[in-house]
């Protein structure tokens, strides 16, 4: 094991397979690929021949280095061509059959310092391990998909592998120009171990017709920053991979967040795999592509909204960075703005922040001067909700207090004139309990903005029974008028981007519990493997730990799933006045202002 790793064979030439090998031949390796299938071979050298041609177009590389990366790629049908290899990477698909055939034909080929990594993402490595002649050398390394682009690597770890092993690919990783993270050995390891319960979940909300598909996967781009919603990932990556890695989690873990959706097993059985099938979620223009087409689930885009309410003026009610916030959507979008709090002191204050957001918005070159101007000069502030009396719209963004906002809406009933749309902007409570402190719960609606409002372009848009036809087409009518993106979903805790969100949180935290990873390690994984803009640890600081806290109390409350319950160690820093940032301290410490 102390030999170069400069020698290197690749079983399973599929698309995780090539994307490896061609990692590994851009930085000088000679590679070895082998498949049963000719074909397999063949599309992988032609898609090693399109990616260099690529390079050679974009002049990354010269014509000549494209002929020696090309002449370091073999492909072969027989795993004897591994004979020489100082490290073999097995991409079979996920079964241990399959696996454990590979690794008990290689114990017989290999020399007996080569070292033998798995790829799997689902199963045991331990338990390859275990079936292998020398199960010191055999571990873990998860690339991910697209292999050439993603910088993460996992390195897993069974409690046989040699450290040596280990400390051999993790070199390699890093010459490969990747950011190797050391986990051990469970199924889904760290970004797939919180990936695939978020997927899970997705599908479990898009079964229970709680929000459409579209509206479940630009929620959380719009909502999350996530270069792809969670539905169409799925697709990307395989429904029936994603079922196999939902099966072994759940395995472990006895976990009801991991036992795959019902939907998953439906679409599998049926062949409906993904874009690789050509129909998952969504449907392709073709197996294989990325193109969605036109389907008997897609909204029409001529579809009728019904009648709406007309909508001139608007109150925000609140002081904070919220009321604020959505204030200045409002006015930027020519709307006549009532922004009202407790005195008129708060109000100002308010108008104040509005005034410098515009301003930087004028010196990023958003926004011009004369515009900044107008927007602001339709903005009122106020001491009262009663200068809400003639809004067409009355929108409250006070305190996330169940009793607070009962009270705001009883009082906008009376001070609101007949056919205001009264609008709460709550992230986690009930709105039908908001509706029931008024006598027209017909009236009220959900409108959850998302922090900075000026930015965030995600407005989900929350209709209880009891609420109008008309309500919900003025509401979204207006949101695509302030534009923003609307997003229907109903009346329960959550709503779409927390319901998927905080689970996905409270399990990273959990991982930290059981010391199965670092919070660096984890950050990192979910940057560099999922695409997410913030780790979880980074994020739940931002957010503050108390609001990630009571989020997770209030899912837990509805949803009565042990596997919502927040983890202990939350709630035991919010106890000790740790609540990210703003304190200072949270899973991290910050420099003071």
């Amino acid at each position: 094991m102390d030999t170069p790793l400069s020698t290197i064979a690749v079983v399973g030439l599929g698309t995780m397979g090539s994307g490896i090998a061609e990692v590994l031949v851009r930085a000088g390796r000679e590679v070895v690929g082998i498949d049963v299938s000719e074909a397999a071979a063949r599309r992988a050298v032609g898609c090693l021949e399109a990616a260099t041609a690529r390079s050679v177009a974009r002049e990354r590389i010269t014509e000549e280095e494209r002929r020696d990366i090309l002449a370091r790629f073999r492909t072969f049908s027989d795993l004897r061509a591994a004979a020489d290899a100082d490290l073999v990477i097995e991409v079979v698909p996920e079964s241990y059959e399959l696996k454990q055939q590979v690794f008990r034909e290689l114990d017989g080929i290999v020399r007996p310092d080569a070292i033998l990594a798995t790829g799997t993402n689902a199963l045991s490595v331990t338990r390859l391990a275990a079936d292998s002649a020398h199960p010191e050398r055999v571990l873990g390394l998860h690339f991910f998909n697209p292999a050439p682009a993603m910088k993460l690597v996992e390195v897993v770890s069974s409690v046989l592998t040699a450290p040596q092993a280990v400390a051999a690919v993790t070199d390699l990783a890093h010459q490969l120009g990747k950011e190797p993270v050391a986990v051990g050995d469970r199924p889904g390891f760290v970004a797939d171990g919180l990936l695939f319960g978020y997927l899970n979940q997705a599908a479990a909300m898009y079964e229970s017709k709680y929000a459409s598909r579209e509206d479940i996967d630009a929620a959380m781009r719009l909502g999350c920053g996530l270069p792809m919603g969670p539905l169409a990932l799925l697709d990307l990556i395989g429904i029936d991979t994603a079922r196999t890695v939902l099966d072994a989690m759940y395995a472990e873990s006895g976990d009801r967040l991991h036992a795959p959706a019902p939907v998953l097993r439906h679409l599998s059985e049926a062949g409906l795999t993904g874009r690789k099938a050509g129909r998952g979620f969504y449907t392709y223009e073709e197996p294989g592509s990325g193109v969605v087409v036109r389907d008997a689930l897609t909204p029409s885009e001529t579809a009728a909204t019904g009648e709406v309410r007309e909508v001139r003026s608007v109150g925000v009610a609140g002081s904070g960075t919220m009321a604020s916030g959505i204030a200045e959507v409002f006015a930027k979008a020519g709307y006549a703005v009532v922004l009202a709090a407790r005195s008129l002191e708060k109000a100002e204050t308010a108008k104040g922040r509005i005034a410098k957001s515009l301003a930087r918005s004028v010196e990023k070159g958003r926004l011009t001067a004369e515009a900044a101007d107008e927007a602001l000069a339709r903005v009122t502030p106020a001491g009262s909700l009663d200068a809400f009396a003639d809004v067409d719209l009355a929108v409250e963004a006070v305190a996330e207090d169940l009793e607070v906002k009962r009270q705001l809406f009883a009082t906008l009933d009376k001070v609101c004139k007949p056919g205001a749309v009264l609008a709460t902007t709550t992230s986690s409570l009930p709105v039908v309990a908001c509706a029931r402190a008024t006598s027209r719960p017909q009236d009220v609606i959900g409108m959850h903005f998302f922090n900075p409002a000026p930015a965030m372009k995600l407005v989900e848009v929350v209709r209880t029974v009891l609420t109008a036809d008309d309500v919900h087409a003025t509401v979204r009518e207006v949101t695509a008028k302030i534009r923003k993106h609307p997003v229907d979903c109903g009346d329960r805790a959550g709503f779409i981007v927390n319901a998927l969100l905080f689970p996905y949180l409270n399990n990273a935290i959990k991982m930290v519990e059981n010391h199965y990873a670092s919070l660096d390690d984890i950050d990192a994984a979910m940057r560099l493997g999922g695409g997410y803009p913030m780790g979880p640890f980074e994020l739940l600081d931002v957010v503050g730990l108390d609001v990630s806290l009571a989020i997770e109390r209030v899912l837990h409350r509805e949803f009565r799933d042990p596997g919502l319950a927040p983890a202990p160690l939350l709630e035991h820093l919010v106890a000790a006045g740790c609540l990210g940032r703003k304190t200072g301290r949270g899973f991290r410490e910050y420099a003071r202002r």
